[in-house]
């Protein structure tokens, strides 16, 4: 379960909905559920969430949406991050709520989020605070309609194991399928068949997709220029890099800077 201050459990808050930001977050970094529903709000730095066993990546101004009861588990390696969470007793009707989204925020939700501060840990009843955020969870569907999903599931074939291993050590790397068949053990043809099975991602996608990530990363921390990381996640031309992200992100690296 999910501990905020005092060791009081978010379930045993009676209010229907509940607000708790606060900089450099350290969330449960263990698999826990809780019965209410959540929307994550990525602020500043990045985070990594796993869900039902899929790994998901909040880079800053994404958010994601963890239905209520589902398993998961936060962890970040961002020297400091700003998380706003609003916990909520999701409608059973809508499938909407019951599914897991992560999406870009979009302006209006941004600044409805960050109007809901105001009431951060606010434990007791209030009527302005419950018909805001009544409000703001009613138009989520439409305010996410659009929702970009940035995930890799995780392997369940232990024979995978390696082969994942190698390509997050090589993602950089021109692949050699050769090696990473070699490191599971598997033929070549086996080893895409299986994997294309459990990921729902081919060898070279789940590559494309850890290089973007990781390049969400070093943008976030604002150290290196886009034709640098362009070069250390591994692409041989900015161009190339910026297809690659757009294919991905739907938007270019240079607008993910810009919305920081």
């Amino acid at each position: 379960m999910c501990v905020i201050e005092n060791s009081t459990l978010v379930d045993e808050i009676e209010k229907p909905y509940f607000v708790w930001f606060e900089d450099n977050w350290t969330h449960e970094d263990e698999l826990h559920y809780h019965k209410k529903a959540q929307l994550v709000y990525v602020e500043s730095g990045f985070q990594y969430l796993t869900v039902n066993e899929k790994i998901y990546l909040l880079p800053q101004n994404h958010a994601a949406w963890i239905p209520s009861n589902a398993i998961h588990k936060t962890n970040s390696h961002s020297e400091k991050i700003k998380l706003m969470i609003i916990f909520f007793d999701a409608p059973e009707a809508e499938d909407f709520y019951h599914q897991v989204h992560i999406f870009s925020v979009p302006p209006l939700l941004k600044e409805m989020i960050k109007y809901a501060e105001k009431w951060s840990q606010n434990k007791e009843e209030n009527e302005d605070e419950r018909v805001f955020l009544h409000a703001l969870l009613n138009e989520l569907p439409q305010l996410v309609a659009n929702s970009l999903q940035i995930c890799m599931s995780l392997p369940k074939d232990l024979r995978l194991k390696k082969a994942v291993d190698y390509l997050n050590l090589h993602y950089a790397e021109d692949m050699k399928m050769e090696e990473l068949s070699y490191s599971a053990t598997l033929s070549l043809r086996s080893l895409e068949r299986i994997f294309k099975k459990e990921t729902g991602l081919t060898l070279s996608r789940y590559q494309q997709m850890l290089r973007i990530i990781k390049s969400l990363e070093l943008l976030s921390s604002k150290e290196w220029t886009i034709s640098e990381i362009a070069f250390k996640v591994g692409y041989k031309s900015v161009q190339a890099f910026t297809n690659s992200f757009m294919n991905v992100m739907q938007y270019r690296p240079s607008d993910f800077l810009r919305n920081k």
